[in-house]
């Protein structure tokens, strides 16, 4: 292996323990928001729904879908898939069940307002911060955040609006097989982008330059 290659797996290591990091706290966050009772992302909620109408657990059901979404991804638009890939689709769903399962007999059913408030709140950040930090670091893009840039790039339709229609499309499919759709399904489709922003910017950024000073390869992710 080449000085270059060396420098490139180097790098490649910590970017994934980043990612790997980025996206059980992402995990944890919309465990914390099911405990809340107050709904998950659009792909997750969907995930729950229609899993348990199969009696199948989240992780493996949520693995299966990554995995069939994943192909149109490696046809169309390779460049968004890397390690980072992997790790989120294969990670995300047993993270969320894994931390659900400890979070259940710790959260009271249903808990109260001032409860459910204080865990949707923290929930949101974690999910925010998560995300950030898995985008931040630049190895590729889960299967689910692919699909809108790969209709964008052949279509030229406007990034928002088709984001938008898949999110919906997975909430009516949550709302059908009766996953956990709620305010906070709301706030993590549509208002979470200025909070991971604000991670990427103010937090995962300025740390992972830290831990790789010259390393300026930019992150490949959706937009």
């Amino acid at each position: 292996m080449t000085a270059r290659g060396r420098v490139r797996v180097a790098q490649l290591v910590p970017r994934a323990l980043w990612a790997l990091g980025g996206v059980a706290v992402l995990a944890l966050g919309s465990a914390v928001l099911l405990s809340a009772h107050v709904g998950v992302d659009p792909f997750t909620a969907a995930n729950i729904g229609v899993s348990g109408h199969l009696g199948v657990g989240l992780g493996a059901y949520q693995l299966a879908v990554n995995a069939v979404l994943l192909v149109p991804v490696v046809v169309w638009a390779r460049r968004y898939v890397g390690l980072g890939t992997v790790i989120n689709m294969v990670m995300t769903g047993f993270f969320v069940q894994w931390f659900g399962a400890l979070l259940e007999p710790l959260v009271p059913d249903p808990p109260g307002h001032l409860l459910q408030a204080v865990l949707f709140t923290v929930g949101i950040v974690l999910f925010a911060a998560g995300a950030s930090a898995y985008m931040t670091a630049g190895i590729g893009t889960a299967p689910y955040d692919a699909i809108a840039p790969i209709v964008v790039d052949r279509t030229g339709w406007r990034y928002r609006a088709v984001r938008v229609v898949q999110d919906l499309a997975f909430v009516g499919l949550a709302v059908v097989f009766g996953g956990p759709v709620g305010v906070g399904t709301v706030m993590t489709a549509f208002f979470a982008g200025p909070l991971i922003d604000f991670f990427t910017v103010r937090v995962n950024t300025p740390l992972l330059h830290r831990l790789l000073p010259g390393d300026a390869e930019p992150a490949r992710q959706a937009p």
